[in-house]
């Protein structure tokens, strides 16, 4: 797997300060996507383990809150496999920190048992997030005062509730 980048205060992609991982890979090519040169599975720096350490001491100091991954694409089978080990360590080690995830993959339509983009670890990958943000960009739904959220088709969803109820819960309305 490749990264693109790191940040270690981001304020925008989640609730509070974050670090934010930007894994490389996508295979949604949205129009008008943000950040295009991370359709390509090489795009960046190879991710390592000096590279899940480094992110791991980035979460420690008490004003982080979590990390989120972005892309790219996170719930690309191939990033699958290798961040769920992340999201493992960080559960682990500093079970204090949640985790948010965003795709521009849809939960109950492609990641999901059955779904396009399913695979081994996504069960496990979609029970260690706290909050999943799904769904593609779509440039004709952009609302800029959307919360987290760059289109009104896209869900911010609650997944310990919704993996407890058996059913989508929204995390925001």
């Amino acid at each position: 797997m490749y990264y693109g980048n790191i940040k270690k205060n981001d304020i925008a992609n989640g609730k509070g300060v974050r670090v934010t991982l930007f894994v490389s890979g996508c295979t949604n090519h949205c129009k008008n996507c943000f950040q295009p040169e991370t359709w390509n599975f090489d795009y960046g720096k190879p991710y390592t383990k000096e590279t899940e350490d480094e992110i791991i001491e980035a979460l420690k100091p008490i004003h982080i809150a979590g990390l989120t991954l972005l892309g790219g694409e996170p719930f690309e089978p191939e990033n699958q496999r290798e961040l769920v080990k992340l999201l493992r360590r960080v559960r682990k080690e500093l079970p204090e920190k949640n985790i948010w995830s965003f795709t521009g993959f849809i939960l109950d339509q492609d990641l999901l048992d059955g779904g396009r983009k399913h695979c081994e670890v996504t069960d496990e990958m979609l029970s260690l997030l706290d909050v999943l943000v799904d769904g593609p960009f779509k440039e004709e739904e952009k609302d800029i005062a959307l919360a987290f959220r760059g289109s009104r088709n896209q869900r911010v969803i609650d997944m310990k509730k919704s993996l407890k109820e058996q059913e989508v819960v929204l995390y925001l309305e």
